[in-house]
């Protein structure tokens, strides 16, 4: 059975710093592209930063270009967010979801496999 555990969300204030961390299980851990979403109150579920299997590649949404860093531990089964200069715009669930590609995709549809999220409070 695959579970993603996400953890690290939290109230903070604006302009501090989170790590979110999502523990990946019952699955080949290294041949998945991951990926980070969130949804904010009355939004979509947008996309955030996504890391190819390897790890060599990476992507962000413009809104958090500069101040997220999606990394990734094999070894672990663990892909981090890194999330710096919060804003209270960045509040949302976060979710970190796995896509057996070798590159991450943006669009939530794309993905196999959902965590149940971690909630991320920015307040000004």
């Amino acid at each position: 059975q695959v579970q993603l555990v996400e953890s690290g969300g939290g109230l903070v204030q604006a302009g501090a710093s989170l790590r979110l961390s999502c523990a990946a299980s019952g699955l080949t851990f290294s041949v998945y592209a991951m990926g980070w979403f969130r949804r904010a109150p009355g939004k979509e579920r947008e996309f955030v930063a996504g890391i190819s299997r390897r790890g060599g590649t990476t992507y962000y949404a413009d809104s958090v270009k500069g101040r997220f860093t999606i990394s990734r531990d094999n070894a672990k089964n663990t892909v981090y967010l890194e999330m710096n200069s919060l804003k209270p715009e960045d509040t949302a669930i976060y979710y970190c979801a796995a896509d057996a590609s070798v590159y991450a995709k943006t669009t939530p549809i794309d993905y196999d496999y959902w965590g149940q999220g971690t909630q991320v409070t920015v307040s000004s």
